[in-house]
């Protein structure tokens, strides 16, 4: 079955501020739905090369069908982001390239084929299992979590992650709950928050699970942890002239995101390339609602 259409945030900037030429070689650590790797591999040519990786084994299998026909400027890995540099460093030496890349970019936000996988339990808007994990094969379900976490860890979780301002409340009721019936499915921890929040207190311009649903889903994913030496990591695989483009849309995100940036100009070899990231355009985001919240920081190697 095919995969639901993702359309890619800001490709245009991420296009124009990392400018690949013809016979570059391009790193697409969160491949998803290849949306934007179809653009790059569009500008590098016939000669040049896309290395992707994507930790959901399902969405690596919808890239390589859409990438069809591409074969021979392709590597496609299955991994986590944080391994970019042995995963580049192995595809240059078995293509004969050498060590390092013209153009990274990064896109830390979830798509489509992901967020309507009832199966994956991601989404609030339907039941499915309480999952939540981008590589179902390895890791704890976010059932298995919030079944077996203490109260204070359930709202530390929340407030830290979700800025969930009633976290302490939520966690109290996921607690009482569990002791009668183990939380199973989506719509058990959105029972959840709709009995800890009062109907009167709830912000008119979300659902009330939109903050618990984002915070369990980074929690579960390890999304922020070691994100910022990641991000420096990536930076230092790039060659002379090189870009690297990070797309977040979480505050936690866009902080590793600033702070790794400025560890790579602390190095004298990077110049960033906006004091204040990129905002996607108002059409963009009246098109694409989903766009709303991104940011876009990118960092040149100089030396």
């Amino acid at each position: 079955m095919a995969a639901p259409w993702h359309e890619p945030v800001m490709v245009e900037e991420v296009l124009r501020v990392m400018d690949p030429r013809p016979g570059a070689v391009v790193v697409d650590g969160t491949l998803g739905l290849a949306g934007h790797a179809l653009r790059l591999l569009e500008r590098v040519g016939k000669d040049g090369m896309l290395v992707g990786m994507d930790w959901d084994q399902e969405m690596l299998k919808m890239a390589k069908e859409r990438l069809d026909g591409q074969e021979g400027r392709l590597s496609l890995h299955h991994g986590d982001y944080r391994t970019l540099p042995q995963v580049v460093g192995a595809a240059l030496a078995e293509a004969g390239r050498p060590r390092g890349v013209d153009g990274i970019l990064l896109d830390l936000g979830l798509n489509n084929a992901q967020i309507e996988d009832v199966s994956r339990g991601i989404t609030f808007r339907s039941e499915g299992p309480l999952d939540m994990r981008m590589d179902r094969g390895r890791g704890e379900p976010a059932s298995a979590a919030l079944n077996r976490m203490s109260p204070a860890e359930i709202e530390d979780v929340l407030f830290d992650l979700g800025d969930e301002r009633w976290a302490r409340r939520i966690a109290q009721v996921i607690v009482d709950r569990r002791k009668k019936q183990p939380l199973r499915t989506t719509q058990d921890l959105v029972d959840c928050v709709l009995a800890a929040i009062p109907a009167a207190k709830r912000d008119k311009r979300i659902h009330p699970a939109t903050r618990t649903f984002q915070a369990v889903r980074i929690f579960v994913n390890k999304e922020l942890e070691g994100l910022e030496d990641a991000l420096f990591a990536a930076g230092m695989e790039l060659a002379k002239h090189g870009v690297m483009v990070v797309l977040s849309y979480h505050s936690g995100e866009d902080r590793a995101a600033k702070h790794a940036v400025r560890r790579l100009v602390e190095t004298e070899e990077f110049q960033d390339l906006y004091k204040k990231p990129l905002a996607p355009t108002h059409e963009e985001v009246a098109r694409n609602p989903k766009s709303r919240s991104a940011k876009l920081r990118a960092v040149r190697r100089i030396h």
